[in-house]
């Protein structure tokens, strides 16, 4: 299967800069796998798409501010993007730019009583960083982090809406922190609407998939069956596992949601809790044993992300809603509008 016939055409302007201003006010885009039906909605009205007993599988991963910025001795600034902790709280795998210049010992200064140190290079890029500072980590990085937010948002003055990036790259529902990217398809949830939901006794219920740089990486091979996925954590609650066995149908809120569930479904059919790692990369073939619906933003082109999708919704009628969301200017990727694929 070649890489590049998951390839789709799609204008700059349409990659979304800033999030909707009312979480729940997005678009949405509602696909009907038996009739091949495309409507257009808005995500305030997803209520009318589910019925009671149905269960709402959301990824409850809370996103860290893991994007930092410091100085080396010789005043040369340095971004940091944390990727992985490692044992004990202060030492982490992380992404450094530029990191040409970066040797083992070297000092990054973020301010007076706050520094990192480089330990071991794992690879080009990537360096095992040992953190220091006279606060807990958590402190530290609410003092120095920003949103990790992708590479396609490019947006003038950063430092300036870091507050309200932490707050809206974040979903309403986010517990358990470890993520260095929102499950955005999340992003759309107002307090309001789980709330709406769960009186109509639809549950909003939680797994978590902490998301890792991997969700950024493209996929390089020219066969989509040679791309490797990174591995990433995953838990499922035993509450969370009884309500999802017993539902009417399983509703996935984003792509993360699906692979955890699809990596935690045991040979009779039943999703299994505990803890658990997974490198799932699914694409079209790949056949679906947890999930029955799902809720997903528009991802890149011939990216595993986009792949999945084309595997739950069949790759000619997600080509033909791609299309149709290009001729509608439904805006694109993490701070996007959605699809519900039912």
């Amino acid at each position: 299967m070649k890489t590049e016939d998951f390839n789709y055409y799609l204008p700059e302007e349409l990659i979304a800069q800033n999030p909707c201003e009312r979480r729940d006010h997005s678009r949405m885009m509602i696909v009907h796998r038996l009739t091949g039906q495309i409507e257009c909605s808005y995500f305030y009205t997803l209520p009318r798409f589910l019925e009671a007993e149905d269960v709402l599988v959301v990824n409850n991963s809370k996103v860290i501010p893991a994007r930092l910025t410091g100085n080396k001795t010789t005043g040369g600034a340095v971004e940091l993007l944390l990727l992985e902790q490692q044992e004990g709280e202060s030492r982490w795998v992380v992404l450094l730019r530029p990191g040409k210049r970066v040797k083992k010992g070297t000092k990054i200064f973020f301010d007076d009583t706050s520094w990192a140190v480089t330990i071991e290079q794992k690879t080009e890029k990537k360096w095992l960083c040992e953190f220091h500072s006279d606060s807990d980590f958590e402190i530290f990085l609410s003092r120095h982090g920003r949103a990790p937010l992708p590479p396609y948002i490019k947006r003038k003055g950063m430092d300036g809406i870091k507050a309200a990036d932490l707050e809206r790259y974040q979903t309403v529902y986010a517990q358990v922190p470890g993520s260095i990217a929102a499950p955005t398809a999340g992003l759309h949830f107002s307090d309001e609407m789980v709330a709406l939901l769960e009186l109509k006794r639809i549950p909003v219920t939680p797994v978590t998939l902490h998301v890792g740089f991997g969700t950024f990486l493209p996929i390089e091979t020219d066969r989509v069956e040679d791309h490797v996925m990174e591995l990433e954590h995953f838990s499922i609650s035993d509450t969370s596992a009884a309500a999802i066995n017993t539902a009417k149908r399983v509703v996935a809120v984003g792509t993360t949601s699906v692979r955890t569930l699809e990596s935690s479904i045991d040979e009779g059919g039943k999703i299994v809790s505990g803890h658990g790692t997974t490198q799932l990369f699914i694409y079209p073939g790949f056949q679906f044993k947890a999930v029955d619906a799902l809720l997903t933003n528009f991802h890149l082109p011939a990216s595993s992300l986009f792949l999945l999708v084309c595997a739950f919704g069949g790759k000619e009628l997600m080509k033909e809603a791609y299309r149709r969301a290009v001729k509608e200017k439904f805006r694109f990727y993490s701070y996007g509008d959605c699809m519900l694929i039912l």
